[in-house]
């Protein structure tokens, strides 16, 4: 999935690496929001899959610091990324 010229800048301003938005894109769980976009994040069972993902112990534990990431995604693109600090309401 390519990412917009602007989610490129939001994941270097954040300092996001672009394994993390890789893993949410094929590990992250979905919410569809109002406006047609999906929004890509870590909840429980998404950490479960990426714990399994990546084999657990030491690996996982480096990468908890990026489990508060999130995707923007529409029409086959990532619009943004960005750090979660609210969550995620789901309907």
């Amino acid at each position: 999935m390519r990412p917009t010229n602007h989610a490129q800048i939001r994941q270097q301003q954040r300092g996001i690496p672009q394994v993390v938005v890789d893993w949410l894109l094929e590990l992250g769980s979905t919410e569809h929001t109002h406006d047609g976009t999906e929004v890509l994040y870590f909840d429980k069972a998404a950490r479960k899959r990426l714990n399994g993902y990546l084999g657990g112990g030491s690996l996982f534990s480096h990468a908890e610091e990026y489990l508060d990431t999130y995707a923007v995604v529409s029409s086959g693109k990532v619009i943004t990324v960005g750090h979660r600090y609210n969550r995620i309401n789901r309907h």
